[in-house]
């Protein structure tokens, strides 16, 4: 399966309480259309239901260089990012920030605080995903099951601006969703060829 991203405006917010500086957000959201240039796609309710979550990270920008500004293990109560799937709405996140000993942790805390960083995004794997209307310009692919969630990214450009990670991430994920819809589209031609073959052999017969 190929690894996908995915870039939104859901809010990411700078909190401080007795545990330190954190950030709260929103990576995933059920039902929500999102138009991806030549399709569009829906998270479905439930596709979070059975996913690997047992190791991810938080970066920034999906840099995979940097060292992760928090982990998820399990999802226990001693990693630094808590994961929360919520039914019928999605996923949450909390993420512990060490702003005193890591410069980019305070770095990022400053930005989300300032408004500079507002977007979330997250890199997953797909199990289950339908299409619609698959003949035509504009398909609408449905996910209905997120393999695994890799890593989650607080993100500068939120809308998939063409900066040189984002314009890789949206390339990746345009040509693995044309490889499905090609596969959909051939399943589909098939089926059809075959409902005429059958049609014409009850004819004769």
């Amino acid at each position: 399966m190929k690894k996908e991203i995915r870039a939104f405006t859901f809010e990411v917010r700078a909190e401080e309480n007795e545990r330190g500086k954190m950030l709260t957000g929103t990576p995933i959201v059920y039902n929500s259309r999102t138009d991806l240039g030549w399709y569009d796609e829906i998270i479905e309710e439930g596709a979070l239901d059975a996913t690997d979550l047992r190791d991810v990270r938080f970066l920034v920008n999906h840099n995979t260089d940097m060292i992760p500004l928090a982990r998820s293990r399990n999802n226990n109560e001693n990693s630094t990012m808590q994961m929360n799937v919520v039914a019928g709405q999605g996923m949450t996140i909390r993420v512990d920030l060490d702003t005193e000993n890591n410069a980019d942790a305070k770095a990022l805390y400053s930005a989300v605080s300032r408004g500079d960083i507002s977007g979330m995004s997250f890199m997953f794997t797909v199990d289950g995903e339908t299409w619609e209307d698959i003949e035509s310009d504009h398909p609408t692919r449905r996910i209905s099951k997120i393999a695994r969630v890799l890593e989650v990214s607080a993100v500068t450009f939120p809308a998939y601006a063409q900066t040189s990670i984002q314009a890789r991430g949206l390339s990746e994920t345009l040509e693995s969703a044309k490889e499905s819809l090609e596969s959909a589209r051939a399943e589909r031609r098939a089926i059809e060829r075959q409902k005429r073959k059958i049609k014409i052999l009850t004819e004769v017969s």
